[in-house]
């Protein structure tokens, strides 16, 4: 036992609905959570305080510390909840391999709608009723197909890893042109002459050549969408192929 364990175990009691009765005021653990969600997807996770969630609702901010004690909790409360989103039944697929994909449009699909979320994954992830569920939903289509627990479990974090750093630049891309005013395309018009002009001397003929074809492909240096379903096939196949391996080597 550490000087954290009552911590921990109050926060886990917390997620998973145990909460202290409304007070005078009608304020509950769920209305704290769904405002700190409305100021993240309005201004992101930075924005959100206990005080910024105080005066969304319209009270005082000590009145919200007897029901969450600080951002921290608030925070985890606030990713259990948007992971309810994902999944309101088992997985329906053809074939795990369709259902892995399912499930990385589901959380691409999350991020964007909450893009905070990439500002708040943890190594020790807030094992609520939603993230559980989650966890146990999207570990059912790899069950029986070959791999072991433990490469279930690296399987399937190596897809929902390759989803998350996949929409970080996602998101990154979306800021940069919100920040510079030009769209991909337009950037890339102004970019790609002048660099043909400065790279011509350049012994640099394959970097030429491969990032010429990417922008004339996609008018821009990058494409979010291509990289997720690129590398979610490749991690697809080395998946099935050590699936086939097992099969001829048990």
């Amino acid at each position: 036992m550490t000087s954290r364990s009552p911590e921990l175990a109050r926060s886990i009691y917390l997620l998973w609905g145990h909460h202290p009765a409304p007070g005078r005021s009608g304020l509950t653990v769920t209305a704290i959570v769904g405002a700190g969600v409305e100021i993240a997807d309005a201004d992101g996770l930075d924005a959100v305080s206990m005080r910024k969630v105080a005066e969304h609702l319209g009270v005082g901010a000590m009145s919200l510390y007897g029901h969450v004690p600080g951002k921290e909790d608030l925070t985890a409360l606030m990713v259990d909840s948007v992971c309810g989103e994902l999944y309101d039944h088992d997985i329906e697929a053809d074939g795990w391999r369709a259902a892995m994909r399912y499930v990385a449009a589901r959380n691409w699909a999350l991020y964007e709608r909450h893009p905070w979320l990439l500002d708040a994954r943890s190594t020790r992830p807030a094992l609520g009723p939603n993230v559980s569920r989650k966890y146990e939903t999207e570990l059912r289509p790899l069950d029986g197909i070959g791999l072991s627990d433990v490469e279930m479990d690296a399987a399937l974090t190596l897809v929902l890893t390759h989803v998350e750093s996949t929409a970080r630049v996602h998101r990154g891309s979306a800021r940069t042109k919100a920040d510079s005013g030009m769209s991909d395309a337009e950037w890339w018009a102004v970019v790609a002459p002048v660099l043909e002009q400065v790279m011509a001397g350049a012994d640099l003929a394959l970097s030429a050549r491969v990032g010429g074809a990417v922008g004339a492909r996609f008018n821009a240096a990058q494409s979010a969408e291509h990289a997720l379903a690129f590398g979610l096939d490749t991690i697809l196949d080395g998946i099935e192929a050590r699936i086939s391996r097992g099969r001829a080597d048990p």
